[in-house]
């Protein structure tokens, strides 16, 4: 077992089949489930033996050289040894960099600092409101695009540094690398998930009964401001590439999250969240083109009411997940993207990884075809690669429609 994959791949073969089975999977023409795997650079540095860089978390964080450098290394380390329906191999036009200071972009908006751990440890943010609620009330509305504190700032040098270094003519693997033109603040991992990083989870559940004024003026004070920050944001990405357009400025097709919610009931989630959750997809949700959730958790006991009111196209899964009770309960033509436990993938055997998969595929989830089997949800640090490539074969083994 290792992180290194030892079999040979002729990528131009698996590429153009890749492409095909994606292609046939939007017109519901495919004959078996996608396999797809996805991780964050949490699977380079936090795993010594992939990490070549010298580079630790805390570079990643503040340094323009580290941030590029890794997301390059892991791109390459990615696209050579997981194999899975993605595309492999050096890639024929341009790398692509981007900025990524992983699930506290939103906090560090709002002026939370940076907490660094250990150099292979995935940095957090201060709860500023913890001990201080009172705090809440001497903040005035940030900038939209700039926000509270120096984040922005300092992330605005890490993009410029790397923008100018890639307008340069900077390669890597005798390829280009052009620099991604948006920040994360054009996006959101969940206004509620916000809220609870700024003041605290336990403190912000017994907000919600002991001091229900301050809550709700905490989440009020998240959801508007979250709005203009994308808003902003996402104006600007626009402004740097006009003829793409990057993102959608009036509502559309929208993509969200928000796992925080999976600690809540129904009845908590309709009277403390979803007042703000309708701001947040009035502004970026046209409700006849639906939206994407990802909800990472047992978060499934939301998702029929989200597929009801937000005309959710997409749920992509975390764990624990029922899944043939999904598929029962959402009907067939909703996208379900789920699979084992990123622990089972990790810790697991390739025969045991073999059977959960089988199991999975054999609950009736498959049925309507809006079925993606993938590492649910974000591939863990040092996962063997013999277990990855058992669940791809055991995907296309017993996730056939043809058979």
């Amino acid at each position: 077992m290792g992180y290194y994959l030892k079999q040979d791949i002729d990528y131009k073969k698996h590429n153009e089949e890749v492409t095909r089975l994606m292609s046939d999977y939007l017109e519901q023409r495919h004959t078996r489930v996608p396999v797809q795997v996805t991780g964050s650079i949490r699977n380079l540095l936090s795993n010594p033996v992939v990490n070549k860089t010298g580079f630790t978390f805390k570079d990643f964080f503040t340094r323009a050289d580290a941030h590029l450098v890794c997301q390059l290394e892991y791109q390459y380390y990615m696209r050579h040894n997981i194999l899975c329906d993605n595309i492999m191999g050096v890639p024929d036009d341009a790398w692509v960099a981007g900025m990524d200071f992983q699930n506290s972009h939103d906090q560090a908006w709002f002026g939370s600092p940076f907490r660094y751990f250990s150099d292979n440890d995935v940095p957090d943010t201060e709860e500023l409101l913890k001990d201080d609620p009172a705090l809440l009330y001497s903040w005035e509305d940030p900038d939209p695009f700039w926000g509270r504190g120096d984040y922005m700032k300092k992330a605005m040098e890490i993009y410029l540094n790397i923008k100018d270094k890639c307008d340069g003519g900077y390669e890597f693997h005798r390829r280009p690398v052009r620099m991604n033109t948006c920040f994360q603040a054009a996006v959101s991992d969940g206004i509620f998930s916000i809220a609870l990083k700024l003041r605290g989870t336990v403190e912000t559940m017994v907000d919600m009964y002991e001091r229900p004024q301050y809550y709700r003026d905490l989440m009020e004070y998240v959801t508007r401001n979250t709005i203009a920050r994308m808003k902003a944001h996402r104006r600007w990405a626009n402004e740097q590439s006009p003829a793409k357009n990057v993102f959608h400025e009036e509502p559309g097709y929208f993509s969200y999250a928000d796992d925080s919610i999976a600690m809540l009931s129904t009845d908590q989630y309709n009277e403390f969240v979803l007042p703000y959750h309708e701001k947040i997809f009035e502004a970026f949700c046209d409700p006849a083109k639906g939206c994407y959730i990802h909800l990472c958790g047992d978060a499934t006991h939301h998702y029929k009411f989200l597929a009801d009111t937000f005309n959710a196209k997409t749920f992509n899964t975390g764990f624990p997940v029922d899944h043939g009770k999904m598929r029962k309960i959402l009907g067939p033509d909703i996208e379900l993207q789920g699979g084992p436990t990123i622990m089972l993938i990790k810790d697991g055997t390739p025969e045991s990884i073999t059977a959960e998969t089988k199991r999975i595929c054999e609950t009736g989830v498959m049925d309507g075809k809006r079925f993606m089997l993938i590492a649910a949800n974000n591939l863990a640090p040092c996962t063997p690669v013999e277990n990855i490539v058992a669940l791809y074969e055991a995907g296309k083994a017993y996730g056939r429609y043809d058979a």
